[in-house]
C-alpha cells in the first residue's frame, strides 16, 4: 500500500507542478487554488507512504516521479525541447528511481 500511495503522490506532484505553471506565478486564482489542493494531497500521500518506507527512498522516488513527469509534460504538452542531453539526464533519474526501489 505504501508504494501505491507513493506513486499517487508522485503523480499529484506532476499535476501540481503543471498547475503551478498554469497559474502564471499565482496570478490566476483558480489555477492557484488547484495547485494548492493537489500539493496538499501529494504531501499527504507522501507522509502516509513514509510511515512504512524509509525517508530517503520515499523522498527520492517521489521527487524522481515528479521530475520525470514534469519533464515529460514540458515536452509533450508545453513544447519544451527534447535534446539528447536532457533525455540522458531523464534516463539517469529513472535509473536512480529504479535503484532506490530495488534497494528499498
Amino acid at each position: 500500500m505504501a508504494w501505491t500511495m507513493l506513486v499517487a503522490a508522485g503523480l499529484l506532484e506532476i499535476l501540481w507542478s503543471f498547475l503551478m505553471k498554469a497559474s502564471q506565478g499565482f496570478t490566476r486564482p483558480v489555477m492557484t487554488l488547484a495547485t494548492l489542493v493537489t500539493m496538499i494531497a501529494s504531501f499527504g500521500l507522501l507522509a502516509g507512504a513514509m510511515r512504512s518506507l524509509p525517508l530517503g527512498t520515499a523522498y527520492a522516488v517521489w521527487t524522481g516521479i515528479g521530475a520525470l513527469g514534469a519533464f515529460a509534460v514540458g515536452i509533450l504538452v508545453l513544447g519544451e525541447a527534447a535534446t539528447p542531453l536532457r533525455l540522458l539526464a531523464a534516463a539517469m533519474i529513472a535509473g536512480g528511481i529504479a535503484l532506490m526501489k530495488a534497494a528499498g
